[in-house]
Order: structure tokens, then sequence, then C-alpha cells
């Protein structure tokens, strides 16, 4: 098997408040690109779509460009930027930091198919 697809042409786009995402689809990979803006915070641009007080999906993730930090609803808190490779479990909340927009890729697969889908 040989699949290949362009970001330029996503299956998907998902708008949310401050932000969007595009994901292709391909099989045993669901891959997106995030792109939120300044001022974009996920309680406040997501939340309400997902209905969570927290966001309940896994990531697991690369920084493109831009700054964002995550805090865990169990206290724990990192800031994350470009270059970085990340890991966040279920039950947290995320912000952009600073007046830069933040793109990021998310390979877990579960972004690609359900963040800020509101079926």
């Amino acid at each position: 098997m040989l699949e290949v697809k362009t970001l330029d042409k996503p299956d998907e786009r998902r708008d949310f408040p401050r932000g969007h995402l595009e994901a292709v689809h391909m099989t045993d990979l669901d891959f997106a690109v995030g792109t939120m803006e300044p001022g974009w915070r996920w309680s406040e641009s997501v939340g309400p779509i997902a209905g969570t007080d927290s966001c309940q999906m896994h990531h697991n993730g690369y920084v493109v460009q831009g700054r964002m930090h995550i805090t865990m609803d169990d206290g724990g808190e990192a800031e994350v930027g470009p270059g970085d490779v990340f890991v966040v479990s279920p039950g947290h909340d995320a912000w952009v930091v600073g007046d830069e927009q933040v793109v990021l890729y998310d390979f877990q697969g579960q972004t690609a198919r359900e963040f800020a889908k509101s079926d």
C-alpha cells in the first residue's frame, strides 16, 4: 500500500472561534493541523462545542509555530513552542501565549476525527 495526500487540500476543515483545524484521513492515520490565533483558549473557543469543562482528548503533537501554555486538571502545566514534541492526556486546558498564532500538528488521530466537531 502507498497513500499520499497534501495538506494543501485537506479532507475537512473545522472552524471555531479564533482558530481552525484541517484534517486528512488516510488508512491507519488521521492527521490534523491546528491553527490558533492570539486570544484563543480551549475552554472559551472549543469547550462550548465539546460540552466539557476541559479537553478530554489525548494529543500527540509537534509545534511548528507560536507558543501554547497547557494546564492539566491535576495541576501540572507546561509551555510548548516551535520544535517541541508533546503528549497530553485528557483533562486539560490550553491557550495561545503572546501575539503569534500557534500552528501545530497532531498525530494522535482522535483530534483529526473529533476535535471541535459539534455532531
